[in-house]
This record gives structure tokens, C-alpha cells and sequence, in this order.
């Protein structure tokens, strides 16, 4: 089976080409999906070096719109028979593949998620960021009747016929509740997977802020009652 990475971009000058080596090392048949978010640090230029390698394709948005709207893109060209998030940052490790992909290879799953919640190394750091993970993931079960315990995650993983169903709206970072949502409405099999996370700091590029937290707590809503 062949495997999609769809790798959202935007101001990753820092990290990209690490992530990129660490996604080609995984030993599987696969195709690399790099969608740029108009990266305005130097990202596009390191980007330019990659288009003519045979397995990786390099798409430019037109402006910057969001985590959400560059998945939707990534996803739109897609050709594998899994599809798997991966961020631009080192936060999650291409490592984790393998175990990403057991409940999908052996016929148990649809969609499995990477729960940095389950036993996995992961670096120790912000306590309130960590309150409000299991905030939005405990208020995302009781809608969606589904028992994760990281529905915030970025590893996400799925059956290329997933999206058929589950067609993304969040431009920027209600991706995350949207797709759970919709995945427990068409009930798909899930399943959760423990993962390694090795966190950023605000210093080291982190981008996500407590607003989005509040944003998120609208999309769970929104996509659970009213879309």
C-alpha cells in the first residue's frame, strides 16, 4: 500500500529540511505532499530544491491561509491508499510510522490517531497547554461519543476513502475537531496509538496560543450541532 504524507508548511526554514530527511529514511513506498502556506522567512526557496525529485511534489499557496486549508490542498493531491498528517517542525518524529500504520495494515482501523497522552517519551513543558488539550479532547468525546485521549494530535492517519466523506472547511486550526468530528459521524473504525512528542517552545517557533483554544472549542460545536 502506498503511503501519502501531506506536510503543511509555513515558516519552517529552521526545520524542514530535517523533517523532510527523517520522512524520506521511512522505508515504504510513498509519495511527499509539501504544501507551502506562503511562507515569508526563506522556507519557499529551500522548498524549490525538492520539486524535481521523483517522489515529492511542492505546492505554493497564494497566500497565506491557514493549517486547515493547506491539508485540504495536500489532500486534494493525494494518490496513496493512506494518508498521514505530518507538521513541518521536529515536534513528532517519522519514526512513529510504523506504529501509526499497524491498526490500518492488519484491517482493524480507518483512522488511527498518535496520542502523546499514552506512555510515549515526550519533553516536558507548558502545564496549561496540557489543561487545555484534555479540555478540548474530554468536551470533543462527549459530542462526538468517541474516548481519545489526544484529539488535538497532529499524527492522524486514515484510509485515502476517508475522504470522501470527511471533507475538510477549517482554514487554519479547527482541522483537528472538524475531522474528529466528522469521522464519528460516518463512524469509522478508530484507533489511538502511543507516540513520542518532543514539544517546541514559543522561542523555538511554536505557533499555537490559547486563542486558538477558544477557537477550537467553537469547532467542536459547530461541527458537531450545525454543519
Amino acid at each position: 500500500m502506498r503511503l501519502s504524507i501531506v506536510i503543511p508548511v509555513y515558516n519552517e526554514i529552521k526545520t524542514i529540511e530535517e523533517v523532510i530527511r527523517r520522512v524520506q529514511d521511512f522505508i515504504m513506498e510513498k509519495e511527499i505532499i509539501l504544501v507551502d502556506d506562503f511562507s515569508t522567512d526563506g522556507t519557499r526557496d529551500v522548498l524549490k530544491k525538492y520539486e524535481k525529485q521523483e517522489n515529492i511534489r511542492v505546492i505554493y499557496q497564494a497566500h497565506n491561509q491557514g493549517k486547515g486549508a493547506a491539508l485540504r490542498t495536500g489532500f486534494q493531491a493525494a494518490r496513496g491508499e493512506m494518508v498521514i498528517v505530518q507538521d513541518a517542525d521536529l515536534e513528532y518524529d517519522p519514526k512513529e510510522y510504523m506504529t501509526l500504520l499497524g491498526p490500518i495494515l492488519d484491517g482493524r482501523a480507518d483512522v488511527v490517531y498518535g496520542s502523546r497522552f499514552l506512555g510515549g517519551t515526550h519533553r516536558v513543558l507548558y502545564y496549561w497547554h496540557y489543561v487545555g488539550n484534555q479540555f478540548l479532547t474530554l468536551l470533543s468525546n462527549m459530542l462526538s461519543n468517541l474516548n481519545l485521549t489526544d484529539m488535538e494530535t497532529c499524527y492522524k492517519v486514515f484510509r485515502r476513502e476517508v475522504l470522501k466523506k470527511v471533507q475538510i472547511k477549517s482554514n487554519r486550526f479547527g482541522f483537528e475537531p472538524e475531522f474528529t468530528m466528522k469521522v464519528a459521524k460516518h463512524h469509522f473504525r478508530v484507533y489511538e496509538v502511543p507516540i513520542g512528542y518532543s514539544g517546541r517552545t514559543y522561542a523555538e517557533g511554536k505557533k499555537i496560543t490559547w486563542r486558538d483554544g477558544f477557537k477550537a472549542i467553537f469547532s467542536i460545536i459547530y461541527f458537531r450541532f450545525f454543519d
